[in-house]
């Protein structure tokens, strides 16, 4: 595929999300980074500039502080929106929908993450479950880490014809790990003060069918978040047919205690060993020996990294704003094969 074929995307925001964003869309063979834009001039915009991003300023303010730091900018967020076929909104809570103004002014398909409300795109997007609804729009919303992985395990339940009704339990991680210097909790566990927290009604922005309610937890760690499910399935079922509900999806991988995995610290070791970059666990990692059914009863328990899997959901969304993939299917496995993700899946032990 030619240079000029390619999607142009452009990333607003160059955090714990953008730079991964970024990065992911340099390793599609239909996708180009148009450039970056943030309002910092740090480390982060330095290592941007070493891999070769062009750098946008995402305020006047920005502009001159980065320019002051050296660094070599090629225009400003209104310039890089007009340079893009979609841009990928990155920023911290509230920023983008604000920046959505912009977007819409200038025509152009826009994605925003799940820190902002449902209605500022008025879509939410899990490539398994809404890639379809995305087609042919002009925004929509990457849901949060958490809910992407709920909606990913029920909608495998739910196409297997077993989902009745769902509740869980969320260990949320207190805070991000470059981040751990600045906040977080220590020494306490903090609950969240509503019930359902609000993963379970995120959830039914992307489903509305999903009987989910979530509960949520925040511990002190930085690592991932870990859920506890309960499900009511639609009818007796025995391990092997839940399991392989679980299997026809690409992006749920089954992990054992057994071979050694039993802790997230050790799934994310695997994740450097297997050489993702920034250790990513893109798949939800989910322990097919701790998994127990009894009758229609079904309980199990899986990993999030917060920073990562979103990413592939992203990259996803990008096509189907674009509307050149119209196959979720297709634009999915584009998006596993470039990521290495199926890795976990060859891992996995026979027994």
């Amino acid at each position: 595929m030619g240079e000029t074929d390619r999607i142009r995307v452009g990333v607003a925001g160059y955090g714990v999300i953008g730079k991964r964003v970024a990065a992911a869309v340099t390793d599609q063979a239909d996708m180009t980074l148009t450039g970056v834009a943030d309002v910092s001039a740090d480390w982060r915009l330095r290592t941007a500039a070493q891999k070769g991003y062009a750098l946008f300023s995402a305020s006047r303010e920005a502009d001159g502080a980065m320019r002051q730091a050296g660094l070599l900018i090629a225009g400003d967020l209104e310039d890089l929106v007009d340079a893009v076929d979609v841009i990928v909104d990155c920023t911290p809570k509230r920023v983008g929908a604000a920046n959505a103004e912009l977007y819409r002014r200038k025509a152009k398909p826009f994605i925003v993450q799940g820190g902002e409300k449902h209605d500022v795109t008025g879509h939410s997007f899990v490539a398994e479950a809404s890639y379809a609804g995305a087609l042919g729009r002009t925004a929509t919303r990457v849901v949060s880490c958490n809910t992407t992985s709920i909606v990913r395990t029920l909608t495998a339940l739910k196409r297997a014809g077993l989902l009745n009704r769902a509740r869980g339990t969320l260990l949320r991680r207190a805070t991000d790990p470059w981040e751990s210097d600045r906040g977080g909790i220590m020494n306490t566990l903090a609950p969240e003060p509503d019930i359902p927290s609000h993963q379970g009604p995120d959830a039914q922005s992307v489903d509305p069918d999903l009987d989910v309610v979530t509960m949520a937890v925040k511990v002190p760690e930085t690592i991932a978040h870990l859920h506890y499910w309960s499900v009511q399935m639609t009818r007796p079922a025995d391990k092997a047919e839940v399991l392989a509900a679980f299997g026809a999806s690409s992006r749920i991988a089954a992990i054992q205690m057994a071979d050694g995995l039993t802790a997230l610290n050790s799934v994310k070791e695997l994740m450097a060993d297997l050489g993702r970059p920034h250790d990513n666990l893109y798949e939800v990692a989910l322990w097919t020996d701790m998994l127990r059914v009894q009758g229609d009863e079904l309980f199990y328990a899986y990993m999030v990294d917060n920073q990562a899997i979103v990413i592939p959901e992203t990259i996803d969304a990008i096509r189907a704003l674009s509307g050149r993939i119209v196959d979720p299917a297709a634009s999915i496995a584009m998006t596993n094969a470039s990521l290495g993700i199926g890795a976990l899946q060859s891992l996995a032990s026979p027994n």
